[in-house]
């Protein structure tokens, strides 16, 4: 297709290539077949499935349009601008469709006798307001609808940024109700499910946007898709995963391949692998003939059939989110008080084996530190092609600190965490101090610093971004080591003796934001005192120490506070367990405040060993530079301040004779 004709009708491929798909997934894998209890009638069945690939279509035009501008395009261009656009009649579409599912849910669930009267309008307000489905909807529909004015209003690289990070946060809610209700592998669907949507967003949107600028770009045609091809393998990758976790849970067995549900999730496979073949392999081949009008035809007609393709699997996930599958995602009825609290079994007894053997994956920090490993490794590796050197020390750190994360994320303490309090503090004390120190020693920033090309054609790419999160005024804040300090300290007190931690316990949203809050917080805790990345301000060496010793304190403090409890925290969670093994829960609770006490002590031990022999290395590097310099000037200060005194001297013998 001729490049101005697939700018016109590309989007509209998109989005017929996904009506076909979900309509003709519906019709066989049953999605839209009459229910035999409360069935709302075709349109809500047929109409239901659209108007969430209308959502998802529309989240991927908002979020891949505003990524792809962050670190491909520059305000004040015409591209800029477009991306913008398309941001801002995605983001309404988004606000439409959001409410259109939101209102044909609750037709669906409840039933009810649709009118114009006040009963209506009461039954409708009360689903959207005390339901937690009805919640979603009406959040994601608000939050549409501020994306839609932000996306039209901003214009300059902050304001983009924050509505990005708005259009992310978006799609929380929505993804929570993945096959509504309380599922079996509940929190590894949703993580997978975001992660999906995420990665699909970046993709789709991304590659929309670039056949809408392509006449605007002119000479920069070329930067623009190689930039977008990165993120394509990034979000490619992402899809992969979270995509065949979600299909594992689904399926269950390689039987649930036969079922309805199993073919749709091969077809998607197929789908998905035919986009990654056409980004990996022919889309580099071609960006380089992208330019020339006559040479570039085959990449824009690989592109066009890239949106086809897209469009379809977007359809068959739509028809797949309607599809029962044929295990996994079942809702499964609780047979213990653990389960009915938890969702899953209760656990073996925690035994040493144990430790190394029983995992329960988190796809959101499975994917976070694989990512992290990778391109720390890749920034190695441009290091080492040009002949630069970087201590080994660093990366045995850095390694080490992702997979102590990893360990705590998925391993034991997120297998016992729900179980034990005494499991969930030492997970928390090693996410909040042990690993931060082991990423700060990694010193990534400085890594990626020297690693990441450096641009000259005004955009920002990770390496811009880096330097102006670096030097923003929130970072001059945050990373303030007195700042880092009061916020490190007192999130442990905050956290533990507010609602906050029930939260975390109950939701797997706030479980999530506990294990990122606690990682960034001791993150810039440990960077502002034996960090070498660099820093808006850092305070010498005896005020760090002294900092230390009195977070050291407090923290202590706070243990201790914990052991001299005398009533249970959330007793309706901890203490309605009823595990057959292990501690009480109030002897576990009083373990989990030793562990506090003493090894969350451990790391400050190690970080005022780093200080007192980083001081000491401090004071013998000024001294080498000040005898570098008195051997460069011949000591001439020195010889200076003698013929001072010399003169001094003589003035008195005159004085006194």
């Amino acid at each position: 297709m001729n490049p101005r004709a697939l700018r016109v009708f590309g989007p509209v491929l998109l989005v017929l290539a996904a009506l076909a798909s979900v309509f003709a997934g519906l019709a066989y894998g049953g999605g839209a077949a009459p229910q035999i209890l409360l069935d709302a009638g075709p349109v809500v069945r047929w109409g239901l499935p659209v108007v969430k690939m209308l959502v998802n279509l529309a989240a991927a035009g908002m979020i891949g349009s505003l990524v792809l501008a962050l670190f491909a395009l520059k305000p004040g261009q015409r591209a800029f601008e477009i991306a913008l656009d398309l941001a801002s009649a995605a983001a309404a579409v988004f606000t439409v469709a959001a409410g259109a599912t939101g209102f044909l849910t609750f037709v669906q669930v409840t039933d009810p006798q649709i009118g114009l009267d006040a009963g209506f309008g009461a039954q409708l307000g009360s689903f959207l307001v005390e339901r937690e489905l009805g919640q979603a909807w009406l959040v994601t529909t608000i939050a549409g609808a501020v994306i839609t004015v932000l996306a039209f209003a901003v214009r300059g690289w902050l304001g983009t940024a924050l509505t990005a990070l708005v259009a992310i946060a978006a799609i929380v809610p929505m993804v929570t109700q993945g096959h509504a209700g309380d599922l079996a592998n509940h929190n590894i669907a949703v993580s997978a499910l975001f992660l999906h949507v995420l990665g699909a967003s970046v993709w789709v949107g991304g590659l929309l946007l670039v056949v809408l600028v392509r006449p605007v770009l002119r000479g920069r045609i070329v930067d623009v898709l190689t930039r977008y091809s990165t993120l394509a393998l990034a979000s490619f990758v992402v899809v992969a995963l979270s995509g065949l976790a979600r299909a594992v849970i689904g399926i269950g067995t390689w039987a649930g391949l036969a079922s309805p549900y199993g073919v749709l999730v091969v077809i998607k496979s197929v789908l998905l692998v035919l986009m990654g073949i056409a980004g990996a392999l022919y889309r580099r081949r071609l960006i380089a003939r992208v330019a020339d009008e006559k040479r570039g035809r085959p990449f824009w007609r690989l592109v066009t059939l890239e949106l086809v393709l897209m469009g379809a699997a977007s359809g068959v996930a739509a028809a797949l989110a309607r599809t029962a599958p044929p295990t996994g995602l079942t809702a499964v009825a609780p047979t213990t008080p653990a389960q009915r609290l938890t969702g899953s079994p209760l656990p073996p007894e925690l035994t040493l084996d144990r430790w190394f053997t029983q995992w329960n994956p988190d796809l959101l920090w499975l994917v976070a530190v694989g990512f992290g490993a990778v391109f720390y490794i890749v920034g190695l590796r441009r290091l080492s092609a040009r002949g630069d050197r970087w201590p080994v020390h660093r990366t045995v750190f850095w390694l080490a600190g992702l997979a102590l994360l990893l360990w705590v994320t998925c391993g034991p303490m997120a297998a016992y965490g729900d179980y034990l309090f005494s499991i969930h503090m030492l997970g928390h004390m090693l996410l909040t101090m042990a690993v931060p120190l082991c990423l700060v020693s990694g010193a990534p920033v400085t890594l990626a610093l020297r690693a990441i090309r450096k641009r000259t054609d005004g955009t920002r790419g990770g390496r811009e971004w880096i330097l102006w999160a670096v030097h923003s005024p929130y970072s001059r804040v945050v990373t303030h080591p007195v700042v880092a300090a009061v916020v490190y300290v007192a999130s442990l007190w905050i956290f533990y003796f507010t609602d906050l931690f029930r939260w975390s316990v109950y939701d797997h949203l706030g479980h999530e934001w506990m294990i990122i809050h606690f990682l960034i917080t001791g993150y810039l805790f440990m960077l502002s005192l034996v960090g070498i990345d660099p820093v808006p301000k850092r305070m010498p060496y005896p005020g760090r120490l002294i900092t230390l010793i009195a977070a050291a304190a407090i923290h202590a403090f706070f243990g201790v506070a914990l052991m001299m409890q005398t009533g249970l925290m959330l007793p309706e969670w901890f203490g309605a367990m009823a595990r057959p093994w292990g501690p009480t829960p109030m002897e576990d609770q009083y373990i989990g405040g030793g562990i506090a006490w003493s090894i969350g002590e451990i790391p400050n031990l190690i970080v005022a060993i780093t200080l007192a022999i980083q001081w000491s290395r401090s004071d013998e590097r000024a001294q080498r530079s000040r005898d570098r310099h008195a051997d460069r000037t011949g000591d001439t200060e020195l010889a200076e301040y003698n013929a001072k005194l010399a003169a001094l001297a003589e003035r008195d013998e005159r004085v006194r004779g």
